[in-house]
């Protein structure tokens, strides 16, 4: 996340401690999610490369912004500035890499059986999408620290499905199993709007549109999954692959084995 305004004061002002409460909660989240599936033998590392690289970046990601917030927290704006510029184009990476990673996975055969093939090739890159439009809004609003901390809060919790889905029992929630994971991370931005009005008395506008644009999201992948558009994709994309002889809106079997493939983004 880039620079914070230059008035920030010392403390991170008198919500400061929300947002690095909630900024350990985030981590706690992933940590906890990756581990137990690491733990239940759920996870592989006989991924690709690729797959690889895109957790390091993920995961990258992960520990910049517990960084940054600490050091906008505590008022060290002469740190927090530099290293919010390789942030931005480190979410440059978080896109190609993501994006590559579903594809290939689609291509496979090897999305996760609780979602649709369709639906998993439209909303992973739909919530990275979000996600850097919320980072893309905190970055031009960074000297209004107000807006700016409270859009990368919002980009951030729309990162946790994964950790999330790892948590909630996917399996028996399909086929609602993606939606499930969405509502929880609205968690996170209706937490700062119930901290915010216990605190000032009303809720900041910026929550709004942190809000607005999750929900958004997932409105219109909802509505790309189950159109014309949505199946001309998916066999464009498929097409010639493995992943073509699956019906996009029909759930994979699940696995009767150990996991062979690399786990969902």
């Amino acid at each position: 996340m880039v620079a914070v305004s230059d008035r920030l004061p010392a403390s991170g002002g008198r919500d400061g401690g929300f947002f690095m409460s909630g900024a350990i909660a985030m981590v706690l989240v992933i940590f906890a999610g990756f581990s137990i599936q690491l733990a239940m033998g759920r996870s592989s590392f006989s991924a690709p490369l690729m797959v690889h690289a895109h957790a390091v970046v993920f995961m990258g990601w992960v520990v910049i912004f517990l960084l940054q917030t600490f050091l906008g927290t505590t008022g060290r704006v002469g740190l927090h500035r530099p290293l919010g510029w390789l942030a931005t184009v480190w979410v440059l990476a978080m896109l190609v890499l993501g994006c590559l990673v579903t594809v290939s996975m689609v291509q496979r055969g090897q999305v996760p059986f609780f979602f649709r093939p369709l639906q998993f090739l439209v909303f992973d890159p739909m919530t990275l999408f979000a996600f850097a439009g919320l980072t893309a809004a905190a970055v031009i609003l960074r000297r209004r620290t107000d807006w700016h901390r409270r859009l990368h809060f919002s980009a951030m919790a729309w990162l946790l499905g994964p950790g999330f889905g790892r948590l909630l029992p996917s399996p028996m929630l399909a086929p609602y199993a993606w939606e499930a994971t969405m509502v929880a991370c609205l968690l996170f931005p209706l937490a700062g709007v119930i901290a915010d009005l216990r605190r000032d008395g009303r809720a900041h506008p910026a929550w709004g549109w942190g809000i607005a644009v999750m929900i958004g999201s997932v409105v219109v992948t909802e509505a790309i999954t189950f159109s014309p558009v949505g199946d001309s994709l998916y066999r464009a994309v498929t097409a010639g692959t493995p992943g073509a002889a699956i019906a996009p809106l029909a759930f994979p079997a699940p696995p009767s084995g150990p996991p062979s493939g690399p786990p969902a983004s």
